[in-house]
């Protein structure tokens, strides 16, 4: 899970830069640039919220999952069924990460959406 997470913020990091460098261009630019980075700055924040969603679902996941053992470790040691507890966190936590995974693909099909938009892919050999 952790490697997910900084999978994600580096996703997200990326698209920040990406986004403040078009801001900075925006300005001084032709009527046809400025449409071209307003249609790439309106994908980005798409992006942006779908990597934001995923990260919000994963780090939850997370969490759930040290739930998980911190009742594990309770339920062991006062001597409690807590059985039923920790199945329900355990499912809630892989739906979360289910979640979080189907917004992360969501924002890579975008991502590359848009780059075959701008360079079609060469024909496979």
């Amino acid at each position: 899970m952790g490697t997910n997470l900084a999978v994600l913020t580096n996703r997200l990091s990326r698209i920040i830069d990406r986004s403040r460098v078009l801001e900075e261009r925006f300005g001084g630019a032709s009527e046809e640039d400025q449409g071209r980075y307003e249609a790439e700055l309106q994908s980005l924040y798409l992006r942006s919220h779908l990597i934001h969603r995923a990260i919000t679902l994963s780090t939850s996941s997370a969490l759930m999952v040290c739930f998980v053992v911190a009742t594990l470790f309770l339920g062991n040691a006062m001597d409690l069924d807590l059985g039923k507890i920790i199945a329900s966190l355990f499912i809630l936590a892989m739906l979360a990460l289910i979640g979080g995974f189907t917004y992360f693909l969501r924002e890579i099909f975008i991502a590359t959406t848009i780059m075959t938009k701008r360079r079609p892919l060469p024909a496979p050999r």
